[in-house]
């Protein structure tokens, strides 16, 4: 593949609700540009872009997939990204380096919750786009209701620029409502011939070339001056305002596609070419100064220093890393030093190459606009700023949702658990929406991630590329142990069995300290009654018993704890003797002074359709949530409450359940506060039961 230049290459992420046909497009696309020279089926597992043994296995894009081709004198970077929300973080690095996309929508189930949540965020991003409503030749494909459900969500602006030729099995080319002519597909869609529209659809052609050229001149003012008059617009005029619109995100042209049958893909390659944005057509990016609020702005040309921004990291335990990145000003060139302006160091770059699914394409040169992967940088990562050291910026990095869901895992072979830790540490430099947690509390690793599905794909790749297979399991509740009253109490251990015997005793004060204090531990000792060399001893007592708790065996946490009296024996007194004793005294003063069990509560934002909200409300409150306030959010509305965690490890199944996909949620750490004593009897029996089970 030759290099080109700023002005001949398209940056085009494909986006979808899962299912809508977008990896089936992107293989038309690369088949019908002579890229593949075969057309890959999903259900065949033989698509360029998803080689992955979970994505061929599951028959759904997992990662991001890059797939460069050439047309008509361009370079067209495909970003071929997962339509499921558990792999969203994907598809927000994908949009973060495209300039364009295509929204694909399936012509059978129309716009589903997937295509609004994907949407949202091209909205996010300010990014120009087309629609193509895919599967037109299947049972059930409906153009006019499609267009009908895609104007109702995405406004008037949405604007066909071509109509369907026939229906379902017989749909076999596509009215072209600029040219004015019938575009007719040859059987393997390899060829596409010009005709007259057909006399049965002229009517409806016509109607809405109408609505196109009312649009199109819209989006320009001297158009929309000749429009008003009455004069009619060129076909050159059409398609400069055409472009203009698309750019300013004024129109969303609508086109047909067939992509499994080939059918549509030429035309779609010619769009993109003629109106979706160059990367000069962005103008500058803004970053930030390394270590500093000052803003910087980049001209996106080839004559600025150069600035690159890595938007996905794949961790291979052969390979090692390979980073994509988009270089936004400047160029690249293999072997060169390169500097990592996120974390200040310097990097060795390389082979640089591009990727066309797992199929690397060696590059002399990454122009501006470019994108390209990097393999075995020693530290950069997702989300990293690459650029000139002597000219440093920081591009803004990445929003990533949080995880909404954990499982604890633990090796299926006893002594696999540093192979796991190693296994899991590197998916955290891939994916930045996975979460990695040792819990000493419960002595559980925690995976956290954005689905089930997707921490099970996690965990599938972990037995893949790292041979170590684990056991999922709902997390313990990290619970804790405090006070709410006083004790004073006594401590004993006096043991004689011949020899020498051991004497230890103390007395202590119990009362609960501030949240957040862990222990105080005073020594009020006066008059030796206990010496010096053992108050130590008496504090590591305390420590452990503090560990192992008294309710339910978990930690004490926020007492103050007052040494203030005892005896001891001048031969039979030992530090081990004084560190039982006030082990002993600890755990019955915790009884005496009211030991009660904590747990940790949650804040949540729940935010979903407003026909939603009685239904939601109520299952918070079911789950022991206290609502703290509502508020309408674009067209949504936001709940904020607080919820115990304990009720909350299933709760993205949940509301994807109860609200058919719309509703969202985050959820934080807020504080700890005492379980109801109903709940904390069933905490107590169910904690001693395990116990048993486990002697």
């Amino acid at each position: 593949m030759k290099n080109y230049t700023s002005e001949n290459i398209r940056n085009v992420a494909l986006i979808s609700h899962g299912g809508a046909g977008k990896t089936s497009l992107t293989e038309a696309l690369l088949f019908t540009s002579g890229a593949v020279n075969r057309l890959g089926k999903v259900e065949a597992g033989n698509t360029t872009t998803d080689y992955d043994p979970d994505e061929i296995k599951k028959q759904v894009t997992i990662n991001v997939g890059l797939a460069p081709l050439e047309w008509s004198g361009i370079k067209i970077n495909l970003l071929d990204t997962p339509g499921y929300f558990d792999f969203i973080g994907d598809v927000l690095g994908a949009l973060r380096v495209a300039d364009s996309v295509v929204t694909v929508v399936c012509a059978v189930s129309g716009v589903e919750v997937g295509t609004e949540k994907v949407w949202s965020y091209a909205d996010d991003f300010n990014l120009p786009r087309f629609i193509v409503i895919n599967k037109l030749d299947r049972e059930n494909a409906n153009f006019a209701g499609t267009l009908e459900q895609l104007r109702e969500h995405f406004g008037l602006n949405v604007a066909p620029l071509q109509m369907p030729i026939g229906k379902e099995a017989d749909f076999k080319g596509v009215v072209d409502l600029v040219k004015q002519k019938a575009l007719i597909f040859s059987e393997d869609g390899m060829k596409v011939t010009e005709e007259e529209i057909p006399a049965d659809l002229s009517e409806q052609a016509q109607d809405l070339r109408e609505k196109l050229i009312e649009a199109t001149a819209e989006a320009d003012d001297t158009l929309l001056e000749k429009y008003l008059e009455g004069e009619v617009l060129t076909d050159e005029e059409i398609n400069k305002g055409l472009r203009q619109g698309v750019l300013k995100g004024k129109i969303v042209p609508v086109l047909c596609a067939a992509a499994t049958k080939n059918y549509g893909i030429q035309p779609l390659l010619d769009l993109i070419n003629s109106y979706l944005p160059s990367p000069l057509d962005q103008g500058e990016i803004k970053g930030l100064k390394p270590d500093s609020e000052e803003e910087v702005t980049r001209k996106l040309s080839q004559d600025e220093p150069m600035s690159a921004f890595v938007f996905k990291t794949l961790a291979d335990p052969y390979v090692g890393r390979i980073n994509y990145f988009r270089v936004y000003s400047g160029s690249i060139k293999p072997d060169s030093q390169i500097y990592n302006a996120t974390k200040d160091i310097q990097e060795r770059f390389g082979q640089i190459f591009s990727m066309r699914g797992k199929n690397q394409i060696t590059m002399e040169e990454v122009a501006t606009g470019d994108i390209a992967c990097v393999a075995k940088l020693q530290e950069t990562a997702t989300g990293d700023t690459l650029c000139d050291k002597a000219n440093p910026i920081v591009f803004l990095a990445l929003n990533f949702p949080e995880p909404v869901i954990s499982f604890a895992v633990e090796p299926k072979t006893k002594g696999d658990e540093e192979k796991v830790m190693t296994g899991l540490s590197r998916f955290l430099e891939e994916d930045p929406t996975f979460h990695l947690e040792r819990r000493a509390e419960t002595k559980q690793t925690i995976i956290s991630g954005l689905g089930e599905l997707h921490l099970e794909i996690i965990v599938s790749r972990l037995a893949q590329k790292f041979g170590v297979e684990v056991d999922f399991s709902t997390p313990k509740v990290p619970y804790k142990e405090t006070i709410r009253g006083q004790s004073r109490v006594e401590g004993k251990h006096k043991k004689q069995s011949g020899g020498r015997g051991q004497f230890g005793h103390v007395y202590l004060e119990l009362e609960p300290a501030e949240t957040g204090q862990g222990l105080i531990f005073e020594d009020k000792i006066f008059g030796g009654s206990v010496p010096r060399q053992y108050i130590p001893a008496v504090e590591k007592g305390v420590r452990e018993a503090m560990d192992e708790g008294v309710v339910a065996g978990y930690p004490v946490v926020d007492i103050i704890v007052r040494l203030v009296d005892g005896s001891y024996h001048t031969v039979d007194s030992s530090e081990m003797a004084f560190k039982i004793a006030a082990g002993q005294a600890f755990r019955k003063g915790m009884e005496q002074a009211g030991a009660i069990l904590l747990e940790p509560v949650m804040n949540i934002e729940v935010t979903v359709p407003d026909a939603f909200m009685g239904d939601i409300m109520g299952d918070l409150n079911s789950k022991r949530g206290r609502i703290q306030g509502m508020e309408p959010e674009g067209g949504l509305q936001k709940i904020r409450a607080q919820v115990p965690l304990s009720e909350m490890f299933k709760y993205s199944i949940d509301l994807r359940s109860m609200t058919q996909g719309r509703g969202f949620f985050s959820m934080a750490f807020s504080h700890y506060e005492a379980v109801p004593h109903q709940v904390a009897e069933q905490i107590v029996a169910e904690t001693k039961a395990a116990k048993e089970e486990e002697a």
